[in-house]
C-alpha cells in the first residue's frame, strides 16, 4: 500500500510538473521572441542586401549584423540547441530540434566566416529572421498545447483552498486543506466547495458534480451519501467525515488517469513519431544533395541557402504536433464531461465497434430494487405493505430496502416488530401488534405447507410470466397478500439503445439473473442478443462468444465480476460509480452512470480520429510539396524559398494543424445531444 501512494505521489509531481511546463515553455518562447524581434531589426535593416533592395546605405553599421546577429543565435537558439542535444542527440535519436539546430547553426558558422573573410555566404539577417520566426512558431504551438493541458489543471484549482475543521466541542477552525486527514469532520456552508472526499454526517444538500461527472444538474444528497472533493454544495449546510484528501482524491485520481492517457501511446500516434523521426533522415539527405548539386551547377552560396531552407521547411513540427494535439485536447475535454480516458488506444478503438455489451444490473438498470406490483387477497394494500415493510425495517436486503421504501413513497404508517428472525434462502420472520408475520418467496409458502389463494394467484401470474420475483406476504399461517420487485431500467437506456442502433451498431446484453428476467428488460430496451444466468466470473466468456462471430466489442460495466469481460473486450468502459477493480481493467471511465455516455466515447473517437488523420494528411503533404521547393525544384520557373520564408511556411503549417484540432471542442459530448 505503501508502495502504491509512492507511485501515486510520483505520478502526481510528474503530472504537476507537466502540466505547467508547456505554459512554461510559452512565456519563455514569448518573452525570446519578442527580445530577438527588437535585435532583429537592425540586423535586417543594416543587412548589404537588405540596403540594396531598398536602395539606402548606412554607414559605419558593418559590425551591427555580425554582433547582434550573434546575440541572436546565442540567445534566442539556446532553447533549439540545448533541446536537440538533451532530448534528441544524446539519447540518438534526431529529430525536429536536430534539423532547426543544424539549419541555425551551419547559417551562423557560413556568416562568421564571412566576416572574417573566410568566402562570401553573409547569412546574418536570415539568420535572425529564421530564428525569430521559429520562436514565434514554437510560442504558438507551445500555448496550444499548453491551453489544451490547462483545461485538467484547472480542474484542481477549483479545491478551495482552506477548511472549516470541526474541533472540541463543536466549534469550527478554518485549516489549510492540505492539514486535513481521514477522520476529520468539516462543515461546508452553502454554497461551498467541498474539500476533500468524505461522507455525509448531517445535512441535505443539492451537489453539483458536474466537474465530475459533466452532469448539469445538482445532484441531491443526504446523510450517508459519499461526495467528492471540489464539488459545491449549492443550497445546503453539509457535515462532511472525511475519507480521502490530496492524491487519494476522486478528482487526484481523475488527473493521473487523464494524464496518463495523454502519454500513452495509440496506433496513430506511433506512426506520426516512426514518420517524424524519417523525415529528419529524409530532409538531411536531401539537403546535402541540395548544397552539392546547386553548388555545381550554380554557386556554393546558393547552395547553401537552399540547404538552409531544406533543413528548416522540414522541421517535423507540424507531424509532432498533428497527434499529441488531438489527444490532449480530446481526453481534457472528456475529462471536464466526466469520460475519462485512461488509454489512447481504447478511445481510438472505439470507433471501430460493431457491438456494446451491456451489464444488466447498475448499467441498463439502476441497480436498486422497488415494489413495482402488490396485490392484498382481501383488497386492504396497505395493511399487507405495513405488515412486510414492519418486518423488513431493519434489513439491508435489496428488497427490505424497497418495501420500506414503498410503504413511505404510499405515506403508510410501519407498526414496530418484535422477535425478527431472518431465514437464510426463504425470507423474514416477526411478530407484529400481536400477530405472526412472515415474508419471503415460493421456499417460504413450501417450508410453512401454505398455497397461494387464488385471488392472488390471479394477479401474481403476470408477475411470473416476465421473470419478476414473487414474494409473499403470511399473518398467522394465512397468504394474505404478495408484491413484486424489479430493478427498474434506466430512462436513458432505451434512448441510448436506439441510438446505437441508429449508428450501425448491435447491443447485446449479459446478466447474473433469470432468463426471464433478462428477456423482459431486452424486450423493454430493444436489446439484440441475451447471455442470462451467466455465473459472476463467467461474463468475459459472453465477450469471447461475440468475438469469435468477428465482432468488435465494446463491454460496459461497473462491478467486480465485470473486470475480467472489461479486460477481455476489445474497449472496456466502467460505467458510474464502479469499483476501482472495474475501473483499472477498463480503457475508459464514464464517471456519471448515464449509459449514454458510451455515444459520447463513440462520437468523440470518431471525431479525434478523423483530426487525427487529417492533421497527418495536411503535415506529409505540406512537406511532400515544400521539400522539392526548399531545395530549388521550381527555381527555373523563378520560385525560390529562402530559409526565412521557409520558417514561416514550416510555421504556417504548424499553425494549421493546431487550429484544427481546436475544431475538437465543438463536439458536443453531452448526453442530451448524443441521442439527437
Amino acid at each position: 500500500m505503501e508502495h502504491q501512494q509512492h507511485a501515486q505521489h510520483a505520478a502526481h509531481e510528474q503530472h504537476q510538473h507537466h502540466g505547467t511546463d508547456h505554459s512554461g515553455h510559452a512565456d519563455m518562447f514569448r518573452r525570446l521572441f519578442w527580445w530577438n524581434l527588437v535585435i532583429a531589426v537592425p540586423v535586417i535593416a543594416t543587412s548589404q542586401m537588405v540596403e540594396h533592395w531598398f536602395g539606402y546605405d548606412l554607414p559605419g553599421t558593418a559590425l551591427i549584423p555580425p554582433l547582434l546577429g550573434s546575440v541572436i543565435f546565442v540567445w534566442g537558439g539556446w532553447p533549439f540547441l540545448s533541446m536537440a542535444w538533451r532530448d534528441e542527440i544524446a539519447s540518438r535519436r534526431p529529430g525536429m530540434m536536430t534539423l532547426i539546430s543544424l539549419a541555425i547553426t551551419v547559417a551562423f558558422l557560413a556568416s562568421a566566416a564571412a566576416t572574417l573573410g573566410l568566402g562570401d555566404l553573409d547569412f546574418w539577417w536570415e539568420l535572425a529572421a529564421l530564428i525569430v520566426v521559429m520562436l514565434l512558431g514554437h510560442w504558438q504551438e507551445m500555448k496550444a498545447v499548453g491551453q489544451a493541458r490547462g483545461a485538467l489543471q484547472a480542474l484542481a484549482e477549483l479545491l478551495p483552498d482552506d477548511a472549516e475543521r470541526v474541533v472540541d466541542n463543536d466549534a469550527t477552525e478554518t485549516v489549510p486543506i492540505s492539514e486535513l486527514g481521514e477522520g476529520d469532520v468539516v462543515v461546508v456552508r452553502p454554497g461551498g466547495r467541498i474539500p476533500a472526499d468524505g461522507t455525509i454526517l448531517q445535512g441535505d444538500a443539492a451537489v453539483d458534480e458536474s466537474l465530475m461527472t459533466g452532469e448539469s444538474a445538482p445532484v441531491a444528497k443526504h446523510p450517508g451519501d459519499g461526495v467528492v472533493a471540489g464539488t459545491v454544495a449549492t443550497d445546503g449546510a453539509l457535515r462532511i467525515r472525511v475519507t480521502a484528501t490530496g492524491e487519494g482524491t476522486a478528482l487526484a485520481g481523475v488527473q493521473r488517469m487523464v494524464q496518463s492517457a495523454q502519454e500513452s501511446r495509440s496506433g496513430t500516434r506511433r506512426l506520426a513519431d516512426r514518420a517524424a523521426a524519417w523525415l529528419f533522415w529524409v530532409a538531411l539527405g536531401v539537403a546535402a544533395l541540395t548544397f552539392i548539386v546547386t553548388s555545381i551547377v550554380d554557386d556554393p552560396a546558393t547552395g547553401l541557402t537552399r540547404a538552409v531552407s531544406v533543413l528548416v521547411i522540414a522541421c517535423p513540427h507540424a507531424l509532432g504536433l498533428a497527434i499529441p494535439l488531438v489527444i490532449a485536447i480530446s481526453t481534457s475535454s472528456s475529462a471536464q464531461h466526466g469520460i475519462l480516458v485512461k488509454d489512447t488506444q481504447a478511445l481510438e478503438s472505439m470507433r471501430t465497434v460493431d457491438t456494446v455489451l451491456f451489464d444488466k444490473t447498475g448499467t441498463l438498470t439502476e441497480g436498486s430494487h422497488v415494489v413495482t406490483d402488490a396485490a392484498a387477497a382481501d383488497g386492504r394494500l396497505d395493511r399487507v405493505l405495513a405488515l412486510a415493510a414492519a418486518s423488513e425495517r431493519d434489513s439491508e436486503h435489496p428488497v427490505g430496502r424497497a418495501v420500506m421504501a414503498a410503504a413511505a413513497d404510499r405515506g403508510i404508517a410501519v407498526p414496530s416488530a418484535d422477535s425478527v428472525q431472518t431465514v437464510p434462502g426463504k425470507g423474514v420472520r416477526a411478530v407484529v401488534d400481536g400477530h405472526e408475520v412472515a415474508v419471503g418467496g415460493p421456499a417460504l409458502l413450501s417450508d410453512l405447507r401454505l398455497a397461494e389463494p387464488d385471488s392472488l394467484a390471479r394477479a401474481t401470474a403476470p408477475w411470473n410470466e416476465r421473470g419478476g420475483a414473487v414474494l409473499h406476504v403470511v399473518v398467522d399461517a394465512e397468504v394474505v397478500g404478495a408484491f413484486t420487485t424489479a430493478d427498474p431500467v434506466r430512462e436513458e437506456s432505451r434512448a441510448t439503445v436506439d441510438a446505437l442502433h441508429a449508428r450501425g451498431i448491435a447491443v447485446a446484453l449479459v446478466t447474473g439473473d433469470s432468463q426471464a428476467v433478462a428477456d423482459a428488460v431486452a424486450r423493454d430496451v430493444g436489446i439484440d442478443d441475451v447471455f442470462a444466468e451467466v455465473l459472476p466470473g463467467d461474463k468475459d466468456d459472453a465477450v469471447g462468444t461475440l468475438q469469435s462471430q468477428g465482432r468488435k466489442v465494446a463491454m460496459v460495466g461497473d462491478g467486480v465480476n465485470d473486470a475480467p469481460a472489461l479486460a477481455r473486450a476489445d474497449v472496456g468502459l466502467a460505467i458510474g460509480a464502479g469499483t476501482d477493480v472495474a475501473m483499472e481493467a477498463a480503457g475508459v471511465v464514464l464517471a456519471s452512470s448515464d449509459p449514454r455516455g458510451v455515444l459520447s466515447v463513440i462520437d468523440l473517437s470518431h471525431a479525434s480520429y478523423r483530426k487525427m488523420r487529417q492533421n497527418l494528411v495536411w503535415a506529409t503533404g505540406y512537406n511532400v510539396i515544400a521539400i522539392p521547393v526548399a531545395a530549388g525544384a521550381l527555381a527555373w520557373a523563378g520560385v525560390t524559398m529562402p530559409p526565412a520564408a521557409a520558417a514561416i511556411a514550416m510555421s504556417l503549417s504548424t499553425i494549421v494543424v493546431a487550429a484544427n484540432a481546436q475544431l475538437l471542442r465543438r463536439v458536443s459530448l453531452r448526453p442530451e445531444d448524443a441521442t439527437r
